[in-house]
């Protein structure tokens, strides 16, 4: 019960990481809110996982700031107050050439990865700071770390969301509050399968080649996994991980080795 009494909050938390995250929360004691904007996915989750009053979800979309603030506000309406957030709403879209990317698809990959975690972590910590405790977890990505080809606005997303992790981990360090990102590896999620093929096709393989290639490039030539993640997300969050801030931590077997 590493988590107990504690509040979390999730965005993205319907699926894949985020809904790991969420079912390591609740298994550590805490009670979590998830926003997510598919409202009869997060509802199917809340049947199946049976945490009820433990476990309540909030209809909102990432991209947009009045959502992802009210988000944070709703948890503290519900709750009392938010000890942990995370920032797991995020990806890559529009998958091409940099000279063929346009102005709106990159700002939309600025603002699902970017805008969202600044926002959500701007009204979190407006809550934290007078409490003295808070945790922020932002959930970022290998490409946080490097470049491949038809990601460059996914790329230089994740390199800023792990930017602003250092940042403000300097700013709260002294109010007992920590900020880290995650940066995963390749994780078979179904977002992954649904999207995956697009992505391998912009890289020219097909999807089975770009997971093999992805394992190779590892040192434990296989993807990652959503509980393994989750485990990072609950060490963070819980009073073992107090001396962990402004880390930007690879989950990815040993890809990145930094």
């Amino acid at each position: 019960m590493k988590l107990e009494g504690k509040i979390a909050a999730v965005t993205g938390g319907s699926a894949g990481i985020g809904r790991g995250i969420v079912e390591a929360y609740l298994a550590e004691g805490a009670r979590v809110t998830i926003m997510a904007r598919n409202a009869s996915k997060a509802e199917k989750m809340l049947e199946e996982i049976g945490a009820g009053e433990n476990l309540s979800f909030i209809q909102g979309d990432a991209m947009d700031q009045a959502s992802v603030e009210h988000f944070v506000d709703e948890t503290i309406n519900q709750f009392g107050r938010i000890d942990i957030l995370v920032n797991n709403a995020g990806g890559a879209s529009d998958l091409q050439p940099t000279v063929d990317l346009s102005d709106e698809a990159f700002d939309m990959c600025m603002k699902w990865n970017v805008y969202s975690t600044f926002w959500g972590t701007r009204r979190a910590l407006k809550a934290m700071i007078p409490q003295k405790w808070g945790r922020v977890i932002n959930i970022s990505s290998m490409e946080g770390k490097h470049g491949k080809p038809v990601l460059t606005a996914y790329t230089a997303a994740k390199h800023a969301v792990n930017g602003m992790t250092k940042s403000i981990a300097r700013e709260v360090g002294t109010e007992g509050i920590t900020i880290n990102a995650i940066c995963p590896g390749l994780i078979i999620t179904d977002i992954v399968r649904d999207s995956g093929p697009q992505t391998a096709e912009a890289m020219g393989m097909t999807f089975d080649e770009m997971v093999t290639l992805f394992s190779q490039e590892s040192a434990i030539k296989r993807p990652n996994t959503v509980e393994e993640v989750a485990a990072m997300a609950v060490l963070l969050a819980s009073d073992a991980g107090a001396g962990i801030t402004g880390a930007a931590l690879s989950i990815d077997g040993g890809t990145s080795q930094y």
